[in-house]
C-alpha cells in the first residue's frame, strides 16, 4: 500500500512498508534512486532502533542477550497512516509481541512528510511507553538518483572544515579515521572513495550537504541537530545516499551494553523525541 502527497512543485509517493520515502519528483525529473535490487533494492529506508550494526548482532540488557540485524526493523514493518493531508502525511508504529523479543522496549515511532515549496519536509517522533529509560537510535538513508556520469557529479559542505571520516571494517566502525579531500571546496565525486563501504562522519559542523552536477547546484540535504552523516554507495551504481543519523554501527571493541554504546540515545520514561530533516531541491 502507497500514500502520495503532492503540491505545485512536487509529488512524493511513500511506501507503508517501513514508510519508506520511494518517489520525489518534479515534473521532469525523479530525485530518489529507482531500488534496482541489482545493486541495492531499496529507496530510503529508516533506521530503528538502531542504526548500523551491532557487534555479533547482539547486545545485551538487564543480563539477557537480544539479537538485532542492521538498522533494525523498523524498515521491515508496516506503518500505519494516522493522518492526511494534501501535502502532507504521517505514519506510525508502534510495539508488539514480535519487536519485544528483540527490543523489550514499549514505544511508538512516528515518521511524518510533508511538502513545502520545492522542500519535503521529514520529522521522527519516538515515544517512550516503558516507564524505564529507553536507548535508541534513528537514522535516515535517501539514496538520490545520479543520471549519467557518476563523476560528473559534487558535493559542497555547508560549512569550510576538515572533513574527518571513519571506514567500515566488516560493517563495524574502524577507529582508524581519513580525511576526504576537497578542491577548491568541492568533494568530486569518484567510486573510488567508496571502495570500503560507507564513509563515517561522526563530529561535523556542517548540517546540510548539497550535491552538485557539473558543479551546479540541484539537491540538498539539510540535517540540523543530526550528530552524525554516513555517506554511501555501491560500486558502479547510480544513486549516493546522504544519511543523518544519531548514532552509527559498533566497533570491534564494544562491549554489547546498549547503554554504553557509542552514539545511543537515552529517552526517559514516558518520554518523546523529536527530530527532523529535509531534502531541497534546488
Amino acid at each position: 500500500m502507497t500514500t502520495t502527497i503532492s503540491n505545485q512543485y512536487l509529488t512524493a509517493k511513500i511506501n507503508h512498508k517501513g514508510a519508506e520515502l520511494f518517489s520525489l519528483k518534479t515534473t521532469n525529473t525523479e530525485y530518489i534512486w529507482e531500488g534496482n535490487p541489482a545493486f541495492w533494492g531499496k529507496h530510503s529506508p529508516v533506521l530503528f532502533p538502531i542504526v548500523g550494526t551491532l557487534k555479533n548482532n547482539t547486545y545485551s540488557y538487564n543480563n539477557t542477550n537480544y539479537q538485532l540485524s542492521r538498522h533494525g526493523f523498523a524498515r521491515d514493518m508496516t506503518f500505519d497512516l494516522i493522518e492526511k493531508t494534501e501535502n502532507s502525511a504521517t505514519f506510525s508504529i508502534q510495539s508488539s509481541q514480535a519487536t519485544l523479543a528483540n527490543y523489550p522496549f514499549l514505544f511508538e515511532l512516528q515518521i511524518g512528510y510533508s511538502l513545502e515549496d520545492k522542500k519535503l519536509n521529514i520529522t521522527y517522533k519516538v515515544i517512550n511507553k516503558s516507564a524505564t529509560q529507553m536507548p535508541f537510535s534513528i537514522g535516515a538513508h535517501p539514496a538520490f538518483a545520479l543520471a549519467g556520469n557518476f563523476e560528473d557529479y559534487q558535493l559542497v559542505f555547508e560549512n569550510e572544515e576538515v572533513l574527518e571520516y571513519n571506514l567500515l571494517e566488516d560493517n563495524l566502525i574502524v577507529n582508524t579515521t581519513e580525511i576526504l579531500e576537497k578542491k577548491n571546496s568541492l568533494v568530486l565525486l569518484n567510486y573510488k572513495l567508496f571502495e570500503n563501504d560507507a564513509l563515517i562522519f561522526k563530529n561535523l559542523a556542517s548540517k546540510s550537504l548539497s550535491i552538485l552536477h557539473h558543479k551546479r547546484p540541484f539537491l540538498r540535504v539539510n540535517y540540523q541537530g543530526f550528530p552524525h552523516l554516513g555517506i554511501w554507495t555501491v560500486q558502479n551504481a547510480p544513486f549516493l545516499c546522504i544519511e543523518p543519523w544519531y548514532g552509527y554501527s559498533d566497533t570491534s571493541k564494544s562491549n554489547g551494553n546498549l547503554f554504553e554504546k557509542e552514539g545511543i540515545q537515552i529517552l526517559e520514561a514516558n518520554g518523546i523525541f523529536n527530530s527532523n530533516f529535509s531534502i531541497e531541491i534546488i
